[in-house]
């Protein structure tokens, strides 16, 4: 393989490893819910002008709790700022550690696609052979339309 621009082993044991720790984190974040795409359109949205002014009514309201009707919950306010401030710093790692391994991802992907066609290259300067003809279907497919393109490197006539 010309192309490598990972690799990566996983044994059964990391595997097995990591599961758990999914598990544990999808039961330790339990109360995290899904939203349809209807409410999240229906959602009013805070963005960071909106935040200022959430915390901002947040202190007003916690220093002058009489003037807020008895049905307002100032307690859950407060509960749920600091339920926001716990969730992003996780969510941030969460984040990062998926953008990751989506990466990596596409790093093998691409890295087997490469390795793909060169040894389909060799598979054609080698001859004839089921083998090859097997092989050979499966690129007419892949590059059905594409046409001969001999000034791109990578790609494949069928």
């Amino acid at each position: 393989m010309t192309q490598n621009v990972i690799s990566l082993t996983l044994s059964n044991q990391q595997i097995d490893q990591v599961q758990k720790a999914l598990d544990e984190l999808e039961k330790q974040l339990s109360g995290l819910i899904s939203l349809s795409v209807d409410q999240r359109r229906e959602l009013r949205k805070m963005g960071p002008k909106s935040e200022t002014f959430v915390r901002k009514a947040h202190d007003v309201m916690t220093q002058s709790p009489e003037i807020l009707p008895g049905a307002f919950d100032l307690k859950a306010f407060a509960e749920d700022i600091q339920a926001l401030d716990h969730l992003r710093p996780l969510l941030a790692r969460l984040t990062a550690l998926a953008q990751r391994g989506e990466d990596t991802e596409m790093a093998l992907g691409s890295d087997l696609y490469s390795a793909a066609l060169e040894a389909y290259r060799f598979a054609k300067l080698a001859g004839k052979g089921a083998a090859l003809d097997e092989l050979r279907a499966q690129a007419s497919v892949r590059f059905k339309g594409q046409g001969r393109r001999r000034d791109e490197p990578g790609t494949v006539p069928a």
